[in-house]
């Protein structure tokens, strides 16, 4: 009988997790010149529409993902946790670019030296500037993440949705 419900709760996870990697709505968030790639990752040469990212939202709170792109200063990392606070749960963040990851060159006083000081960080995109081919491909690395979570612990409240490990098996695999 617990078979069947942890089968019911992956193929919900499966169904749930589908659903959000393939609906991905990103707010532009560009500080430098890694957003004019990040731009051109939207457009028609690149189409990150068909990764079901496609449409940019002005407001935080209208998307899931943030994609921070280019040179994160001190002034600005409040302004960039407050947006973060403002987005809906599941939320996701890509840093795009060297400035987005460490700093960049700019190892001074008002340059902070790394995003993920600030918010925690799903995906890192190296380069100066990176090209929209490497957007794409830390886009798909998210999705690739995305499906590893386990949405149903959220609403079902169980801590872990694997099947409890009976007693005789443990023993067996002990051995």
């Amino acid at each position: 009988m617990e078979g069947s419900s942890s089968f019911v709760t992956t193929q919900i996870d499966y169904i749930f997790n589908w659903a959000r990697k393939s609906a991905i709505w990103p707010m532009t968030f560009g500080l430098a010149c890694c957003a004019i790639e990040m731009m051109a990752s939207g457009a028609s040469r690149f189409d990150m529409d068909r990764f079901g990212a496609g449409v940019f939202r002005p407001s935080p709170r209208q998307c899931d993902l943030i994609i921070v792109a280019g040179t994160v200063t001190l002034k600005m990392a409040k302004i960039v946790r407050r947006v973060y606070d403002q987005m809906p749960e599941p939320k996701w963040v890509i840093s795009m670019g060297s400035c987005s990851n460490v700093g960049g060159p700019f190892n001074s006083y008002s340059t902070l030296q790394g995003v993920d000081r600030v918010i925690p960080v799903d995906v890192y995109i190296p380069g100066c500037p990176p090209r929209p081919e490497a957007l794409i491909y830390g886009l798909m690395r998210l999705q690739d993440k995305i499906m590893k979570e386990h949405p149903s612990k959220y609403f079902l409240g169980r801590g872990d949705v694997l099947p409890p490990v009976l007693e005789e098996e443990s023993s067996v695999t002990n051995e």
